[in-house]
């Protein structure tokens, strides 16, 4: 067979090809993101509670395992599966949505496996494998709407991991391109598990499908396996004429591969959906004045982005927790209530709390222009919500009739709010592992893992292997 020039390749592919093999990561600050974001998600891991360990034990399986003891592939799915569980891992919104700390399924699982045969790999070229992982992800989302067409943001995973993953095994950038193929040649998943009327516990196990899938491909290509280099533009049954009504990807003129996304990623302050992010802190805002009048509540009015609309305004019975925590109402109305929002709130003993449902069905959602235009302006990236509540008409003077209006643009965990966020992120993190049900962490242990992220210099040179041994293993 006669060898594919890498010029032969669709453009898209050669573009992220060329990124991953070649291109330099010189901004610091995307560093120090990046570790934050590698904190963050271990953290999220650690923290996936019962549930979680009963869906990995049921494949026979246990987390050390999955790790240590079984092929790459399968390893990248159970670290994915860890990361997501919770939905409480960082997030990267515009015209497709997704969570690219995903990517470190695979990551951790390759680097970890090619440590453990002898290669020398440092957590600095972990870091750098992930900001390129997100700027692939985040970038292909920026005018790209998988979720419109009905394809799940997951491919984007299963794509970015697959790129990084193939550089990290020793693929050259011809062979990168192949592996890209690949990914476009399996199509997309549908995305029908994360709306009603069937919302189910897919969702969390997803992006660990998504990574695994990823690590297959880079090495099958590994072994030799030819890449299909006009698989997106091929008349008929190329992705584009397939999925995307024959048109091409685009990308905005400003956009160039390199740290973007990463420098501009959102961090998870509350487990609670992204689009939904401001719209709990708003609700938590308004309290006060309403928690003392919850039975005189007539009316609450929400106001958001038109994604948000979409994809978590929802009325009538939630079936599961995963259905509950992709719910607008179910959220707002626990903020109101409770003041704030934890993973447990989801759980079906949370749920028999009869106010919950009672407020949701006072719950009007709309669409704020102002807000959508907002969400997708790059220089603005908002995620904009309100709240404002509605009383029965009182007996009671000077009872107010309704709250005041509060308004929420960048949620807490936007870049505009990075260093109000930052101790919130670290006790995010200690928090997570202090309730993790998988490894005993003490208070000293949690001091120590702090301090390692906060030595720059002795995080980067850190092995791949010593790394692992603080999270997983005896």
């Amino acid at each position: 067979m006669t060898p594919i020039q890498f010029e032969e390749y669709d453009q898209v592919i050669q573009d992220i090809a060329t990124y991953v093999a070649e291109t330099p990561i010189e901004n610091e600050a995307a560093y120090d993101t990046a570790r934050l974001a590698l904190m963050d998600a271990m953290g999220c891991a650690m923290k996936a509670g019962d549930n979680c360990r009963s869906f990995i034990i049921s494949r026979a399986l246990t987390i050390d395992e999955a790790l240590f003891e079984i092929d790459t592939a399968s390893s990248a799915f159970i670290f994915g599966v860890i990361i997501r569980w919770l939905d409480y891992n960082d997030t990267w919104l515009a015209a497709e949505w997704g969570h690219p700390s995903d990517n470190l399924g695979a990551i951790l699982s390759v680097a970890s496996y090619l440590s453990r045969c002898g290669v020398k790999l440092t957590m600095r070229d972990v870091l750098t494998m992930l900001i390129k992982a997100y700027d692939i992800q985040g970038g292909m989302a920026l005018l790209n709407s998988f979720n419109k067409r009905g394809i799940d943001h997951v491919i984007l995973v299963k794509l970015a991991s697959a790129a990084v993953s193939a550089h990290l095994l020793g693929l050259s950038k011809e062979g990168i391109a192949a592996v890209i193929s690949q990914v476009f040649c399996d199509g997309g998943t549908l995305r029908a598990y994360r709306h009603a009327p069937q919302t189910g516990q897919r969702k969390c196990w997803a992006a660990g499908d998504a990574a695994k899938r990823a690590v297959e491909l880079a090495v099958i290509s590994l072994h030799g396996e030819p890449g299909y280099p006009k698989i997106l533009t091929a008349p008929t049954y190329g992705f584009y004429d397939v999925f995307w009504g024959g048109k091409e990807f685009e990308f905005p003129e400003w956009f160039q591969y390199g740290s973007y996304v990463m420098e501009n990623i959102l961090f998870k302050l509350s487990p609670v959906e992204f689009h939904a992010q401001t719209a709990v802190e708003a609700a938590i805002k308004i309290r006060p004045e309403v928690i003392d009048r919850i039975p005189e509540i007539r009316r609450i009015v929400i106001e958001t982005q038109e994604p948000a609309w979409r994809i978590i305004n929802k009325s009538g019975p939630l079936k599961n927790p995963a259905d509950r925590d992709h719910c607008l109402q179910y959220a707002v109305a626990v903020a109101l209530l409770k003041g704030g929002i934890v993973s447990e709130d989801y759980e079906n003993d949370a749920a028999k709390d009869s106010r919950i449902d009672e407020l949701r069905t006072k719950m009007e959602v709309r669409v704020n222009d102002a807000f959508t235009r907002n969400y997708y302006d790059p220089a603005l990236r908002s995620v904009g919500s309100s709240v404002q509540v509605f009383f029965k008409n009182s007996t009671v003077e000077k009872k107010p009739k309704q709250t005041k209006k509060i308004a929420i643009e960048f949620p807490l965990g936007h870049p505009r709010r990075r260093e109000e966020a930052l101790p919130l992120i670290r006790e995010k993190f200690t928090r997570n592992l202090a309730e993790s049900e998988y490894k005993l962490f003490t208070s000293r242990h949690r001091e120590k893992i702090l301090e390692l992220f906060d030595d720059l210099e002795r995080f980067d040179a850190l092995p791949v292997p010593q790394f692992m041994d603080i999270f997983v293993g005896s």
